[in-house]
């Protein structure tokens, strides 16, 4: 019973893991005849595995969906993976999935072994998580209007949805969805705008009640490298050159973490980033935690806030020095 047992479990795993298994192929994986293949075949149907079978030379067997989910077989790394996956869901900017995704992960963490599940502990305790950007929160999005988008992506379906835009002014747009973009914190749909007959992104958080029309359309391709230029320029107002002063394999690993943008050598003990952001605090701040000298060559404006910016820490530095020699003051 015990090998019976273990066979199955292992049918089960081969046919989860690819769609289809021709019928010799899988015997001679499970080192069974054909007679006993179909034996294990029928005890999955009994358990709720839903198997099709095929037959004929080019005939096999594929696990199809099925009315209910029966139990799934994952190996180590694809329950951490999945571990991992419902935890920053649970932590993500989708509105209401938040709820679900941490009860789904307590079902999971039940029935890990101890061994897995200090390992997605783990990373629980070990990881942090910023809740904005300099105080303020993420945006976040109703799972609704993802599944309308990307289901309108998938059939090429025309939607009609309410937007307001950055200055705050809304209308009605109608588009041909192309594809639905995630930068981890924010959503965003790239599309043939109708009314504009131009490409436009879009931030899925200012979308209204979104609509597929029923209106199939042609397909059509963005200008190539669009989607990563339209979500990385509107949120670098403030475009910025600066040297370096340190060498290119120094700063590189440093400048890929913290900013986006374009980085180049500029001689052995330098190099020139070329990068932006939506404000100049971030800026700034990006700057000051690579660590290295710099000189800003634009915006002027970077220039005058990082002089404000240094008399500020200086004032700052000599208070904190004169609370070091005196000690801190005494209370009331």
């Amino acid at each position: 019973m015990a090998d019976t047992t273990g066979r199955t479990l292992r049918l089960l795993s081969l046919l989860q893991a690819r769609r289809e298994w021709p019928g010799p192929e899988l015997a001679e994986r499970l080192d069974v005849s054909a007679r006993t293949l179909r034996r294990d075949i029928d005890r999955l149907r009994e358990l709720g595995y839903p198997v099709d079978a095929t037959s004929g030379p080019a005939g096999g067997y594929r696990l199809e969906a099925g009315s209910a989910m029966p139990p799934l077989l994952l190996d180590d790394e694809e329950a951490v993976a999945i571990a991992v996956g419902l935890r920053t869901a649970a932590d993500g900017t989708v509105a209401g999935i938040e709820e679900t995704s941490a009860r789904a992960l307590a079902k999971l963490e039940q029935v890990l072994p101890s061994r897995l599940r200090r390992r997605v502990n783990a990373l629980q305790t070990q990881t942090v998580r910023l809740d904005g950007v300099l105080g303020r929160p993420w945006p976040t999005v109703e799972p609704h209007t993802l599944a309308v988008l990307a289901q309108a992506c998938h059939d090429r379906e025309r939607v009609r949805f309410g937007y307001r835009r950055r200055d705050g002014t809304a209308g009605r747009r109608v588009v041909e969805p192309y594809r639905l973009v995630s930068t981890g914190r924010r959503w965003y749909l790239v599309a043939w705008d109708t009314g504009r007959g131009d490409w436009r992104t879009f931030r899925v958080d200012r979308l209204d009640a979104p609509l597929a029309t029923g209106v199939r359309f042609a397909p059509r391709e963005p200008p190539e490298g669009y989607a990563e230029r339209s979500i990385i320029e509107p949120l670098s107002r403030h475009r910025a050159v600066v040297t370096l002063h340190a060498p290119l394999a120094v700063v590189a690993d440093r400048v890929q973490a913290m900013a986006h943008g374009e980085l180049e050598g500029a001689g052995q003990d330098r190099c020139v980033l070329r990068t932006g952001a939506d404000s100049l605090e971030w800026l700034a701040m990006t700057l000051g935690l690579l660590d290295v000298d710099f000189t800003v060559h634009e915006p002027p404006e970077l220039v005058t806030y990082l002089g404000r910016l240094a008399d500020r820490l200086r004032v700052a530095a000599r208070a904190g020095q004169r609370t070091m020699s005196t000690g801190p003051p005494l209370r009331q």
